[in-house]
């Protein structure tokens, strides 16, 4: 959902908090769980353009200071990074894993951490996290960022809509001048307004996993101690095979389906046939989401569109 789309719920009228308001408190950057290199499986080519952007933190004294880049790029001390694809392709585990092998922190921000009802306190804690990123030296992730990233309004008419593109303003300068490492996550990059997107170094485009991806996806899933009524290796290629067109985040959630399946049978093993079951379960789930909003009046959906809310 976009901000260019449904505003943020700020209070007119009000120049500033009253004096007993506390100020907002971010949370703190945490230690990341996973690495890249331990617990992500993605495509050649994402890794390829990881092994990019990574290539400018490990070796920026060499680019910037020995081979004298930064005459001509004085601002191009920081990193932004945008993964962007569909839900459940491994967007916020990788923010999180690729913290996790540069050693850094990460800081989890979303609009609910930014957004005041006092007109221009967005704008400030904006800077505030901006700020503490910095002195933390943390990563700074944006999940869901079209909600902030999202177009700036061209007909300002209400104290509401100054705000927003006060907020996006002010994005957009704490982005240009910060040294460390952003990353933005999202299902809707078209809703980006430009400007981001000329500020962000590198874009990284997620996808649905291929044959090779799924495999070693379930291989992870089917740890050591997990009794199959099968040879290991002939059930990871009939999952694999089932699982075609489906996210890394719904084969994860087959195995969390499958296993109660196997513990609840006598035999208490793994079959191809829980897992198949599993997969069934969560197809048919999206079929009856799909349907319930083809069953949407079509007028109701018309005035979605309108709203920018389809």
């Amino acid at each position: 959902m976009s901000l260019g789309r449904i505003r943020p719920q700020f209070t007119q009228g009000l120049d500033k908090p009253p004096a007993n308001e506390e100020k907002k408190a971010f949370t703190s950057a945490v230690t990341p769980r996973f690495t890249l290199e331990g617990d992500v499986t993605l495509t050649a080519q994402v890794i390829a353009q990881l092994d990019e952007a990574r290539a400018k933190i490990d070796y920026f004294h060499k680019i910037y200071v020995e081979w004298g880049f930064a005459a001509v790029d004085p601002v191009g001390n920081g990193i932004v990074l945008n993964f962007f694809g569909p839900p459940g392709t491994g967007k916020t585990l990788t923010a999180e894993a690729l913290a996790g092998s540069l050693q850094r922190n990460i800081m989890t921000v979303s609009i609910a951490d930014l957004e005041s009802k006092f007109m221009g306190e967005t704008s400030k804690n904006i800077a505030a996290l901006f700020r503490q990123a910095t002195d933390e030296n943390a990563v700074l992730f944006f999940d869901e960022a079209d909600t902030l990233l999202g177009k700036r309004l061209s007909s300002v008419t209400q104290g509401i809509d100054n705000e927003v593109n006060a907020m996006r303003s002010t994005l957009l300068i704490e982005l240009e001048k910060h040294t460390g490492i952003v990353i933005f996550a999202t299902n809707f990059v078209k809703n980006y307004d430009s400007a981001f997107l000329s500020r962000i170094t590198h874009h990284i485009g997620f996808t649905l996993p291929g044959d090779d991806e799924r495999f070693r996806i379930w291989a992870k899933l089917f740890v050591a101690a997990i009794p199959l009524a099968e040879a290991r290796e002939t059930m990871l290629e009939q999952a694999t095979s089932l699982s075609e067109g489906l996210s890394g985040r719904d084969i994860r959630n087959a195995m969390r389906l499958a296993l109660p399946k196997a513990v609840l049978e006598s035999e208490q093993q793994l079959t191809l046939e829980h897992i198949e079951s599993a997969l069934t379960q969560i197809r048919d789930a999206y079929g009856a989401i799909s349907d319930a909003s083809s069953s949407i009046p079509p007028h109701i959906n018309t005035a979605k569109k309108m709203l920018g809310l389809s």
